[in-house]
């Protein structure tokens, strides 16, 4: 690792999609789907050893250059040290880690050894990390030393792990190994640090989604996927040689995995990434000291941006800027033409099968791209608009079901959740023609995809794709509380956020008190970002004769509600009453920042 100075020289020369796409999707195909497939070589070992895989950003803007070759030997000393741990290929290891090359190195060395990367989001609580360890039956875990805490035995995590607690970015408190120390055990290649070759269909990732009903789901994410994750890199996001490439989504999400990790891998392009939470302020520094000219982030990270005090600093302008989450708003994209020197683009995919229809910025595939239309379907993916009693394409400007054409996409790589065969079966149609993506919208005479709605009630907060049934399983576990529903509403910053509508058990006053004590339930159960900003108490929830909560129709009734301050201008202390569902017959509400 060389020390960097606050200015990234992009590699020499440029880079564009040479000939039909097709013959380039056939290509990637090709090369990341070969039956003796490595990953270990295909994301650092093919690269020149001297070239620079990351630029590691600091909160100060001292930064350190990762190169290949760095990566090259520290990954296979990891790889022989979780070998003497007793972790073959095949075997789950988790991170709980930040942005780091710390990070990068250990998921080099998992992939080295042919493990299976189960990525955990810092933001998480005890509960969610054990139930994404458990599903997985994890060997190993390496963890940030700042979330150690997370992993000490208690209500929600088992005092008898059967997994190796790593622990990086500092000295463990017990008897934990240190990342530090493993990789300094070892000099050069060690015989168990030769990179496995998997093959193509061979898991790489599992990384867990969450629905509206029933637990996380595991996605595995194969060697082959990668083919699609570089496509994407190099169609939709049009990232070139001479780019300064920055995704500031977080990896421990399919967004910033897949294109802030994976696809600059495969594809041998130098990326940034900043070893500390966001900022708008510091964004903006980053920018600036380093020269971005290719940026992605979720619409939040736009918004915010926008909100920031203060002009945009000088210097600051970006060739290609691009979001994915969540649709754009009108008002972002005006703005980052003035703002930034160019449009922002709105992009859509799934943690399924990652970036699909985009409005794409390479010359190959760049169309004009109507307002609010998140683009066409890129080279090797056909998307369609099905109707919503039958599977059969509908016409043009006809709202439906978003799907994906299967003998037609030959990027598609999800096969089905990871021992979940009647989940598997929801996401795909009797005769296997067709891919839902659960997803409600349409598409116009030109082929443009407009997005309308999720029909599974999933709620995407800053990027972000929350479970209500997550949030719900945790408010329940409340003494007080008999049942528990949770929608999205509409947020000006955060696109949405979680509100709650809570029935309590009989003669139980609904104060601020216990709206308090749920909304600090949740952080501490599940994750600190997803806890309802406003609690509604209602004598029952409506549902379904076979007792399915209906959560539209509590969207519906708070849609009605006018009368109430948008949840990100609420001060933290005031309290208000509103009408809920129709079913309720008394509110109590607290809302917060």
């Amino acid at each position: 690792m060389n020390d960097s100075s606050a200015s990234v020289s992009a590699s020499a020369g440029t880079h564009t999609v040479d000939g039909p796409p097709e013959e380039r999707v056939r290509k990637l195909l090709g090369l990341f789907g070969a039956p003796d497939a490595c990953a270990a070589e295909l994301l650092c070992d093919r690269h020149p050893t001297d070239a620079v895989a990351f630029t590691v950003v600091e909160k100060d803007l001292t930064a350190t250059d990762l190169t290949y070759g760095d990566l090259r030997r520290d990954s296979a000393r990891f790889a022989a040290a979780l070998a003497d741990l007793g972790v073959g290929p095949g075997d789950a290891v988790a991170t709980l880690m930040a942005k780091s090359a710390d990070l990068v190195v250990a998921l080099l060395g998992i992939w080295r050894r042919g493990a299976v990367h189960v990525p955990l989001f810092t933001a998480f609580a005890p509960s969610a990390i054990a139930l994404r360890l458990g599903a997985s039956a994890a060997k190993a875990v390496v963890v940030d030393v700042d979330q150690l805490g997370k992993l000490a035995p208690g209500e929600d995590m088992p005092a008898d792990r059967p997994w190796v607690t790593v622990v990086a970015g500092g000295a463990p408190e017990g008897t934990e190994p240190s990342f530090g120390e493993l990789l300094s055990r070892y000099s050069g290649d060690e015989p168990e640090g030769r990179p496995v070759a998997t093959g193509a269909d061979a898991p790489l990732v599992l990384l867990f989604t969450s629905g509206t009903t029933g637990a996380p789901k595991g996605v595995p994410v194969p060697v082959r996927a990668l083919a699609s994750f570089q496509a994407y890199l190099e169609f939709g996001l049009d990232v070139r040689e001479d780019d300064v490439f920055w995704n500031a989504a977080d990896p421990g999400w399919a967004y910033g995995l897949y294109y802030a990790i994976l696809g600059p891998l495969a594809a041998g392009r130098r990326s940034l990434l900043l070893h500390a939470g966001f900022d708008p302020a510091l964004t903006w520094q980053v920018m600036k000291a380093f020269g971005v000219t290719n940026f992605a982030a979720a619409p939040t990270v736009y918004r915010s941006l926008l909100a920031a005090p203060g002009p945009v600093p000088g210097g600051v302008r970006l060739r290609r800027a691009s979001s994915a989450g969540e649709p754009l708003t009108p008002e972002v994209v005006a703005w980052s033409e003035q703002a930034l020197g160019v449009a922002v683009r709105d992009h859509y995919g799934q943690t399924e099968h990652g970036m699909v229809v985009a409005a794409a910025w390479a010359d190959a595939v760049q169309t004009p791209v109507p307002p609010g239309s998140m683009g066409r379907p890129l080279p090797g993916w056909s998307a369609e608009v099905l109707y919503e009693e039958r599977d059969e394409p509908a016409p043009p400007g006809t709202l439906g079901r978003v799907a994906l054409s299967v003998p037609d996409s030959p990027l598609l790589w999800f096969t089905g959740y990871a021992g979940a065969p009647e989940k598997t079966a929801e996401r795909f149609t009797a005769d296997g023609r067709w891919y839902l993506t659960g997803d409600a919208g349409l598409r116009d005479e030109n082929g443009s995809f407009f997005f309308s709605s999720r029909d599974d009630d999933v709620i995407i907060m800053a990027g972000y794709r929350i479970g209500p049934f997550d949030v719900e399983s945790v408010l329940v576990q409340h003494e007080l509380v008999l049942e528990a529903a949770v929608i999205g509403v509409p947020d000006t910053l955060r696109g949405e956020v979680l509100e709650a509508f809570v029935v309590l058990r009989p003669g139980t006053p609904a104060d601020d008190a216990l709206v308090v004590e749920l909304q600090q339930l949740v952080k501490r159960k599940f994750a600190a970002h997803a806890y309802p900003r406003a609690v509604h108490f209602t004598d029952r929830l409506p549902k379904t004769p076979s007792g399915k909560t209906q959560r539209f129709l509590l969207r519906r009734e708070r849609a009605r509600t006018t009368d109430r301050t948008p949840a990100n201008e609420t001060p933290a202390d005031r309290t208000s009453t509103a009408p809920t569902a129709s079913t309720a017959s008394t509110a109590s509400t607290r809302e917060t920042n």
